[in-house]
């Protein structure tokens, strides 16, 4: 977004507000990091889809590969010429600066993969390839970072939770019942605008290409999977809250523990209130209002300043595994 775009366009948009729902009690420096990680991830999104437009395989490379090197070494791409790497970095900066080594590591773990996928993605976009429901579903669990936004609770919360409670099935299962609403939820306001534009990753596309349904009844088995994610958090939260409540029982160290599992699912809980209101106000999805619904207004079109000519080699991205 070029500077007039951004007075233009920017608070409408709000990027920066949908996080504050999210990560209610999270200290003013990890909110604002959070705010712009979410920004971030907007414009991320936007470069994605144009340089799959306009062919732009180079630059997309080169792209991956700096936010790959970035979450290895944030502070040795704080003044990459690309923005969106030099802000990844300072994000990733920031948001490494709440809990630790370990937490920090966790991070990169999960977002390496984040980016991969972004990649093939990039690769389906260019072929046309319509992934199915089921490749969809795996695939828009790491575009969406499902475990990313699940790990900043625990800054949140000022608390890193010990493993057997995060990896405990029903933590799990509400953390993955906040995020498959989220995306979906996602798909489902941003279907006119991705049909417009060609795109080929959404679940409503992937049911009308691969199960045949029409546009209608896309929409209406769309809106019964959010449904029931709801319902699927709401079965396992009370089983996560008696865990949170049997380790408050457990001496100091337990009773840390247990205060920040319950702020964990208080935050959980509140992505499906955020996620509807964002969906709702933002200016990204309302599509009726655009000239060419198949470019948003406030993006522009231009190359970005680390594009480089087509045809120029640059070296595969490399991304790490959980």
């Amino acid at each position: 977004m070029p500077p007039d775009k951004v007075a233009a366009y920017a608070d409408s948009l709000c990027y920066t507000d949908l996080v504050a729902g999210y990560y209610i009690g999270a200290p003013e420096s990890l909110l604002s990091a959070v705010a712009d990680l979410s920004s971030w991830f907007f414009g991320w999104d936007d470069r994605h889809d144009r340089d799959a437009v306009h062919g732009r395989a180079a630059g997309w490379r080169r792209l991956c590969a700096g936010l790959h090197e970035t979450l290895q070494d944030p502070w040795a791409q704080r003044h990459h010429k690309d923005p969106l790497v030099a802000g990844f970095a300072d994000c990733v900066l920031r948001l490494y600066a709440h809990l630790g080594p370990r937490w920090n590591a966790r991070f990169a773990r999960h977002f390496h993969p984040v980016i991969d996928a972004y990649d093939h993605e990039f690769g389906n976009r260019r072929t046309g390839t319509v992934p199915s429901v089921e490749a969809y579903v795996e695939l828009r669990r790491l575009t969406f970072a499902h475990w990313v936004w699940i790990d900043l609770l625990e800054p949140t919360a000022g608390y890193e939770l010990p493993d057997a409670v995060r990896k405990h099935p029903a933590y799990r299962a509400a953390a993955l019942a906040t995020q498959d609403f989220s995306a979906w939820y996602n798909d489902l306001c941003s279907l006119p605008k991705e049909l417009a534009g060609d795109e080929v990753h959404n679940l409503g596309i992937s049911l009308i290409h691969h199960d045949g349904l029409s546009l209608q009844e896309a929409v209406r088995e769309v809106h019964r999977r959010v449904s029931e994610c709801v319902t699927d958090f709401l079965a396992a939260e009370p089983d996560v809250l008696a865990i949170a409540d049997a380790l408050l029982d457990g001496g100091a160290e337990g009773r840390k523990a247990g205060a920040a599992l319950h702020s964990c699912v208080f935050n959980m809980r509140n992505w499906f209130s955020s996620v509807y209101w964002f969906h709702h106000e933002s200016g990204r999805y309302r599509v009726e209002n655009w000239d060419d619904q198949s470019l948003p207004p406030y993006v522009s079109d231009a190359p970005g300043p680390d594009i480089p000519e087509c045809g120029e080699s640059v070296p595969q991205s490399v991304g790490g595994q959980e």
